[in-house]
């Protein structure tokens, strides 16, 4: 197999060290130095998000001298995700960081790479049904958890009473939505006094698709008081349909993710009240980490489920970074 970069052995035990905390090494890294090249397949680049996990990869990668990154986009083709595994695989690369974006599960793409013995770094979203035990390691956010916040926030602020629209990304089983949003709702629906309006299409997790969900809610109800929406970018364009209707006052809204432009917004005191962290940034980074201790010969967890705090104007510049990807 063809290698891509050098990595010196300081930096092979820096990263066992540092990305894997408590696992321990299978076997002795090699000495001297060794060329590696990593596949980034990504099922979509169509948000802020996924093209943010991307960049974060190939950032990261930069702290390491020589590196390769092959970075792949399906355009959400899932016979082209397939083709661009297999095309990677050929290609020789030592390991690879899948981001699925919506896709539910890809077995035939695993079970190729389990094959070939080529560790798999899951990110954002965990694949289920015959994909389940095929990947090496999976690093991304506990989504009902972050629903339940959101859903407690949404609930504490409207004092049990109120109108709250629903946003969501779709399609229909798109499990991190579904989870989202369930967790909301475990909270809403104890609450005689808050009524729950969801929006019968989807938005596609766009900003475009936010400003036509929420023209449409605004048009069909005289009455909201909150806005939940399964994605920032979604519920960045929902904010803006609210503003052009001249509706900003009666109503503030809380999305998932922690994309800057939110936080930005949270920042300057607008109507964008919260959201929870799920940063594409740090998970991409986490991800490379991860999967350069495995190639090292550290045994990772199988399932890290990073924090997922709320961020509201109370702590909002802790986790505002603009010079991340995302």
């Amino acid at each position: 197999m063809k290698r891509n970069f050098v990595l010196t052995i300081v930096m092979i035990l820096a990263v066992v060290i540092t990305a894997c905390g408590q696992a321990t090494p299978e076997a002795a890294p090699e000495t001297g130095t060794r060329d590696f090249k990593i596949g980034m397949a990504n099922f979509s680049q169509c948000c802020p998000y996924f093209i943010g996990m991307n960049n974060a990869v190939i950032a990261e990668a930069k702290s390491y001298p020589g590196i390769t990154i092959i970075s792949t986009d399906a355009n959400g083709d899932a016979a082209k995700f397939q083709s661009d595994i297999e095309d990677l695989i050929a290609q020789g690369i030592d390991g690879i960081i899948i981001s699925g974006a919506w896709l539910e599960e890809a077995p035939a793409a695993l079970d190729a790479l389990a094959a070939e013995g080529i560790p798999t770094v899951l990110v954002d979203r965990q694949f289920g049904k015959g994909s389940s035990e095929a990947y090496t390691s999976y690093i991304g956010p506990d989504n009902f958890t972050i629903g339940v916040q959101d859903g407690q926030y949404i609930a504490d602020r409207l004092g049990g009473e109120g109108v709250v629209v629903q946003l969501r990304g779709g399609p229909a089983d798109n499990s991190i939505g579904l989870n989202r949003s369930n967790g909301v709702l475990s909270v809403l629906d104890t609450n005689a006094g808050i009524t729950v309006v969801t929006a019968p299409d989807f938005g596609g997790w766009s900003a475009d698709g936010g400003i036509a969900l929420m023209e449409d809610m605004l048009a069909t109800n005289p009455q909201v008081d909150a806005v939940f929406c399964e994605n920032d970018s979604m519920c960045l364009g929902a904010q803006t349909a609210i503003a052009d209707a001249g509706r900003s006052d009666e109503m503030f809204l809380v999305g998932v993710d922690g994309e800057t432009a939110a936080l930005e917004a949270i920042i300057n005191g607008t109507n964008y009240a919260a959201t929870g962290l799920n940063n594409s940034d740090q998970i991409g980074r986490a991800a490379f980490n991860r999967l350069m201790a495995i190639l090292a010969g550290a045994v990772p967890e199988k399932d890290t489920y990073l924090p997922s705090p709320l961020i509201t104007e109370d702590n909002v510049m802790q986790y505002y970074h603009p010079e991340g990807t995302f």
